[in-house]
């Protein structure tokens, strides 16, 4: 197969596949590794299968992941994981990178999550997932946060007045911005539903997520990108600045008595 015949067949970006095949992708992702053997028809139980996931895993350095592969739904934590630039909008709950253990474990329980373990083990991937912002070599992070989000009560006091401060402590952070689409702005683009953009160091193309209760969907054409970078600008352009958002969290945790 040609790499135009490979990039068509898995509906990539031109270029994708040469610049994996000449090692040109600083942090090459399991997923894009498991596709091509997949495409190649190289059988999971050939021991060169395991092989070379493993070596993928392994180039990239950080495949912390694999040992929550009992509760990891789809390969987003990796590509969260290789992401140079996060933009999320987030319609209904607090961003995952920014979210405190008792906040994920209320929400992991209003998506219907009964077993304790099973929320134990997701909330641990979710603060493993954090530790990217404390890298030496941080993504730099962007959110817009709709104010329903900040409003949804939830656990104790204690509990919301801590997620709260997380989100306030951000403003220390020159690789983060937070930002709040307060609910009287009224209709707007962004109740279509939550996404997040990633985009990629060494040319490797950007990638928009997003989900539903029971489906993940990657979207990497050109014009999709383009559509939902706009998006992500009129969000942006529509919320409270990152100094009145700070203000207006502050005021939030204030009230709360």
């Amino acid at each position: 197969m040609t790499a135009h015949e490979v990039t068509t067949s898995l509906e990539w970006s031109p270029g994708k596949v040469t610049r994996l095949e000449k090692a040109q992708a600083v942090k090459p992702m399991v997923a894009d590794t498991r596709m091509l053997l997949g495409l190649y028809g190289v059988p999971q139980d050939d021991p060169r299968y395991e092989e070379l996931l493993t070596l993928t895993r392994q180039a990239r350095q950080r495949g912390w992941w694999n040992s929550y592969k009992d509760v990891l739904g789809d390969s987003y934590v990796e590509f969260e994981a290789g992401a140079e630039k996060i933009h999320a909008y987030e319609l209904s709950v607090i961003p995952g990178l920014l979210q405190t253990p008792a906040y994920a474990a209320a929400v992991n329980r209003g998506r219907l999550i009964r077993d304790p373990e099973e929320n134990e083990r997701l909330v641990q991937l979710r603060m493993e997932r954090q530790r990217i912002l404390a890298h030496q070599d941080p993504p730099y992070l962007w959110v817009v946060i709709d104010e329903a989000a900040i409003l949804r009560p939830f656990g104790t006091l204690d509990d919301r007045q801590e997620q709260l401060r997380r989100l306030i402590d951000t403003e220390l952070l020159d690789h983060v911005t937070v930002q709040i689409l307060p609910l009287q702005v009224g209709p707007h683009p962004g109740l279509a539903g939550s996404f997040v953009i990633l985009d990629f160091p060494e040319g490797d193309p950007s990638l928009v997520y997003t989900e539903t209760q029971h489906l993940s969907v990657y979207l990497e054409e050109r014009g999709e990108l383009q559509r939902y970078s706009m998006l992500f600008q009129h969000l942006s352009a529509t919320a409270l600045s990152p100094d009145e958002s700070n203000a207006y969290l502050a005021r939030t945790l204030a009230s709360l008595k």
